[in-house]
């Protein structure tokens, strides 16, 4: 099978009990729809320093990242010195699930082709999914049989709950500043961070 960035060898499947990994072909949506002015409001951006503290990678990762087309921002590009990028919430959930598989040495033709499996699928199916991969290949369980079947083969050895990444995505923004995309306007969060650094500059004054 071939890779979903044209590379031959790997591809991204769902696992059957009944036919084993094949291609995905899901509808394609969008990747997460909010209304509400949290972190996950798709009318809200973040900068790259906010991102890299979000999803737990460092700048020259995130920078690397958009350069070679792995993760670019959607909200706003580079576009030459002295521009910010602006990353979606959606942007960082997949930043931070590209650092994971790195970790784990997962190859890297398979992590394009996963992020643009990702970038395919619904918020609905995101939040029931499990990526698994043995390193080799990277495949999609969405239901908890599919996960045990894949283990019992003995393909899987690492997984990632997209909902648990999603929600630790949203935990980590809701106290990081945001940008509204339409105004420009700076979100302030309140961060209990800086709130303990506030109290400690009061009482050495």
């Amino acid at each position: 099978m071939s890779s979903a960035d044209g590379t031959a060898g790997s591809s991204l499947g769902r696992v059957s009990e009944e036919s084993g990994p094949y291609p995905l072909h899901g509808s394609v949506g969008d990747f997460g729809t909010e209304t509400s002015a949290g972190p996950a409001d798709e009318t809200i951006g973040y900068r790259g320093p906010t991102a890299c503290a979000a999803a737990g990678i460092t700048y020259r990762q995130l920078d690397y990242w958009a350069r070679t087309g792995l993760v670019e921002p959607s909200v706003r590009p580079a576009y030459g010195s002295g521009t910010q990028r602006l990353y979606s919430f959606r942007d960082v959930v997949v930043l931070k699930i590209v650092k994971r598989f790195l970790d784990t040495g997962v190859a890297l033709q398979n992590i394009r082709a996963a992020v643009q499996h990702l970038r395919a699928r619904g918020f609905r199916d995101l939040e029931r999914m499990t990526l698994m991969s043995d390193g080799a290949t990277v495949y999609e369980c969405s239901s908890p049989d599919e996960v045990v079947s894949l283990l019992q083969g003995g393909q899987g050895v690492f997984g990632i709950a997209v909902g648990v990444v999603w929600r630790d995505v949203e935990s980590a923004l809701s106290q990081l500043h945001g940008e509204r995309v339409d105004t420009g306007e700076t979100l302030v969060r309140h961060n209990p961070q800086d709130e303990l650094a506030r109290r400690r500059r009061d009482r050495a004054v």
